[in-house]
């Protein structure tokens, strides 16, 4: 993967060195000069490999034991010399260490299906401030759409009324996690960040903390960015187009000018142990936001599920009772 790009003369989409065909409208790129020596997307630094789930990342200097933050392990690789991707943005940590443990603490004793005693029981096994990779999208779209309201016109037969039209869009700050530990779920689902006010690479220290490097290639976050664009211009047709209730709603999407750039976002990642089992919390660490794994109590499920079943009999039983 290289960070030096051009754009299709079709559509205005960036396209990668290894493209031999723009991965949205499929023109074939004009054939490309020699480049430069050097790759100024590019640094080399000291990498450590997490053998138990395969992260990627520096650490801090100072750091006394290396420790996964993802998993907890303790058996970590050293890779020195290699080239990683560099960031072009990096938003800062606005949360600090207290915070984080305490809306750890608060979530866990969020949810009824969860053990009672989870939120005092939990054992830290590791809490690390850590700098997740991102690609961060923007595009214009031109949408063309059918769909069907229960919105219908005086004198309609049916209870459905079909619609259709077009609509033009503008996307900016779309995320697509890049990490290489946790799932598109989990980047997902501590977002949105704030992209408004970031600081350039060597504006912040990164030398000092713990850095994940980038294990998802542009052109892989690029369906991904396509899936969500789509998701989205459907949302927005609905919201704007679609009176009432909406059902077989169809978008088809030209998306235009679609450019990306790698940032680095601020993640609390906390790995803790409940009852030898070995859970992950994360916490947006500039807005706050939470979200992770946690326990069943099974016990709870039996006990709803119990309740089901003796209130369908008492009901079988009434009606049984009233038939004859």
């Amino acid at each position: 993967m290289t960070d030096i790009l051009t754009k299709c003369e079709v559509c205005r989409s960036l396209l990668d060195e290894e493209d031999l065909f723009c991965s949205n409208c499929g023109t074939e790129p004009p054939r490309r000069q020699e480049q430069p020596s050097g790759d100024p997307g590019r640094i080399s630094r000291t990498n450590f490999e997490c053998s138990g789930c395969g992260a990627s990342m520096s650490y801090d200097a100072g750091a006394a034991a290396l420790r996964c933050p993802f998993c907890g392990s303790v058996d970590m690789l050293a890779r020195p010399d290699i080239k990683t991707l560099a960031p072009r943005r990096v938003v800062s940590f606005q949360v600090g260490r207290q915070e984080a443990e305490d809306a750890m603490r608060q979530w866990l004793g969020r949810g009824f299906w969860r053990p009672g005693d989870l939120a005092r029981q939990a054992a830290l096994v590791e809490m690390t401030p850590v700098y997740v990779p991102y690609w961060v999208f923007h595009a214009h779209t031109h949408t063309f759409w059918t769909a069907d309201t229960d919105r219908t016109p005086p004198g309609a037969r049916g209870d459905w009324y079909p619609l259709a039209g077009e609509h033009h869009g503008h996307y900016a700050g779309l995320l697509i996690g890049a990490s290489g530990a946790l799932t598109p779920h989990e980047t997902a689902a501590i977002c949105p960040f704030d992209l408004t006010t970031p600081a350039a690479p060597d504006e912040v220290d990164l030398d000092n903390v713990t850095v994940e490097q980038f294990s998802m290639p542009r052109k892989y976050a690029r369906p991904l960015a396509r899936q969500g664009l789509e998701q989205s211009e459907s949302q927005a047709v609905v919201a704007a187009y679609v009176p009432g209730r909406a059902r077989n709603v169809h978008v088809n999407v030209r998306i235009e000018a679609l450019e990306s750039e790698p940032v680095l976002l601020p993640v609390w990642i906390v790995a803790y142990r409940y009852r030898d089992r070995l859970f992950r919390f994360l916490l947006n660490g500039q807005s706050g936001r939470a979200a992770g794994q946690a326990p069943t109590s099974w016990s709870k499920v039996v006990l709803v599920a119990g309740m089901i079943v003796v209130g369908i009999v008492l009901i079988g039983l009434i009606a049984f009772s009233m038939a004859g």
